[in-house]
């Protein structure tokens, strides 16, 4: 007898899931599914360090950007043979739409079953990007801020270290 699937149509929980872990370790930080941090913090004893700055990576909106990973997708995944280009004879998926949403949704069917996904980044948002993507610059520009080309002030300059 083969064992039954039940597909639920929504990705994989990422929150639960590491609660449950979690839950499985240290089982007395758990409370109506809830962690108890300072309990978790006396059970870990020394190797928790609450006290001094760490270096991180970080950004404005980062917070944000983790809960928004952290819920779960309730979309679904169609394929277009039409579209796809030599559907019966690559292994090769197209897809299209969120990059976040996709992911979830790819995470918990095809885990394990994926050798590479190319991302293209997202463009025609018809916003501007919050930070300076565009570095032309005239060679000559290049040239004298790195140090390549001497100009009339500090050819004046070089003459001094004699």
């Amino acid at each position: 007898m083969m064992n039954e699937i039940k597909l639920t149509g929504e990705s994989k929980n990422i929150v639960s899931d590491n609660i449950s872990k979690l839950k499985e370790i240290f089982p007395d930080v758990i409370t109506e599914n809830k962690i108890d941090f300072k309990k978790l913090e006396l059970i870990l004893g020394e190797d928790i360090d609450v006290f001094h700055e760490k270096y991180s990576f970080t950004w404005p909106g980062k917070i944000q950007a983790i809960k928004e990973s952290q819920k779960q997708s309730t979309g679904t995944l169609r394929p277009c043979r039409e579209e796809s280009k030599d559907w019966d004879s690559t292994q090769n998926l197209y897809i299209e739409g969120d990059n976040l949403e996709v992911l979830k949704l790819l995470q918990k069917s095809y885990y394990n079953k994926i050798k590479c996904i190319y991302i293209d980044p997202p463009y025609n948002t018809g916003k501007d990007f919050i930070y300076k993507d565009n570095f032309k610059d005239n060679l000559e520009n290049y040239l004298e801020l790195t140090g390549q080309l001497v100009t009339g002030e500090r050819e004046r300059e070089r003459e001094h270290w004699y």
